[in-house]
C-alpha cells in the first residue's frame, strides 16, 4: 500500500540564481517537476512545510501530491532530489518527478530490521545490514511503505536474503534473489602491534643527535678520551 502526503506549492515565472536567492530570502524552496508528457513546470514550496514533511516521510518512496496554487487538481509525485545547503539548516533546491498513473517506475523502500538476533544474545555475535533499501518497479499504488523482517530467530553465520522478501506479486524486486540483506557474523578481533614508549624513542634520537654534532666539532668522543695520554704514547711508538 503507497503511502501519500500533501504539498502546497506554487507556479514561478523566474528562473536563475539571482530568482532563487530572492525565494530563499523570503522562506520559499525553488523546485521543478519534471517527467511524464508534459514540460518542466518551475514551481516554489513553502520551507518550514517542506522540511516539516520530509523529516516525518520516506522521501524515497512516498507520493507527493503537489497542491499547485489555480489549479483543482493535484500534482501526484515522487520526490527525486533534494538538494540542501553544505553548512547552513537550509533547502537549496527540490526536484519533484510526475507520476503517471497505471505506469510503472523505480523507487527504492527502506528495509528495517526487528528485534535481537539469537546468535547476538547468545553467541555474542554482530548483526550486519547489507541492503538497507530494496529497489522495486510496480505501479505507485502498489509501492511499499517499508519491508520488515523479524531477525529475533536468527542464529550465528545466518542470513536473510531478498529471495526472503515476501510482497505483492505485481511488485518487482530489482536485486538478484540470492543477495543478502542481513546476516549474523562473529566479531572482529583487531591485534595490536605493541607500542613503542617515546621516551625511548626520543632518548635513541637524542643520543645520535649529540654524538654527529661532537663529531661535526672535532671533539673526541668519551671512549676516546677516557683512554689517557699514556695509551695514546703507546700507540704512537708501535
Amino acid at each position: 500500500m503507497s503511502v501519500k502526503a500533501q504539498l502546497n506549492a506554487k507556479p514561478r515565472s523566474e528562473t536563475g540564481k539571482g530568482a532563487a536567492r530572492r525565494l530563499r530570502r523570503e522562506g520559499r524552496v525553488p523546485a521543478v517537476v519534471y517527467g511524464g508528457e508534459t514540460e518542466s513546470t518551475p514551481i516554489s514550496i513553502d520551507a518550514g512545510e517542506a522540511v516539516h514533511l520530509f523529516r516525518r516521510i520516506s522521501v524515497e518512496n512516498t507520493l507527493v501530491d503537489l497542491k499547485l496554487e489555480g489549479e483543482d487538481q493535484p500534482l501526484v509525485t515522487l520526490v527525486r532530489e533534494v538538494q540542501a545547503h553544505p553548512y547552513k539548516s537550509e533547502l537549496v533546491h527540490v526536484d519533484f518527478y510526475r507520476i503517471t498513473e497505471g505506469k510503472a517506475i523505480e523507487v527504492d523502500v527502506p528495509v528495517h530490521l526487528n528485534g535481537i538476533p539469537q546468535g547476538v544474545r547468545e553467541s555474542g555475535g554482530v548483526l550486519e545490514q547489507i541492503v538497507h533499501e530494496l529497489p522495486v518497479k510496480c505501479i505507485p499504488s502498489k509501492i511499499p511503505e517499508s519491508i520488515e523482517f523479524d531477525v529475533t530467530e536468527l542464529e550465528m553465520n545466518e542470513a536473510i536474503h531478498v529471495s526472503d522478501v515476501e510482497l505483492d506479486p505485481d511488485v518487482e524486486i530489482l536485486l538478484p534473489g540470492e543477495r543478502a540483506i542481513c546476516t549474523v557474523v562473529a566479531p572482529k578481533i583487531v591485534l595490536e602491534e605493541p607500542e613503542v614508549e617515546e621516551e625511548e624513542e626520543l632518548e635513541v634520537a637524542l643520543v645520535g643527535e649529540e654524538e654527529e654534532e661532537a663529531l661535526a666539532e672535532g671533539e673526541v668522543p668519551e671512549e676516546e678520551a677516557e683512554e689517557g695520554p699514556g695509551e695514546a704514547a703507546e700507540g704512537e711508538e708501535e
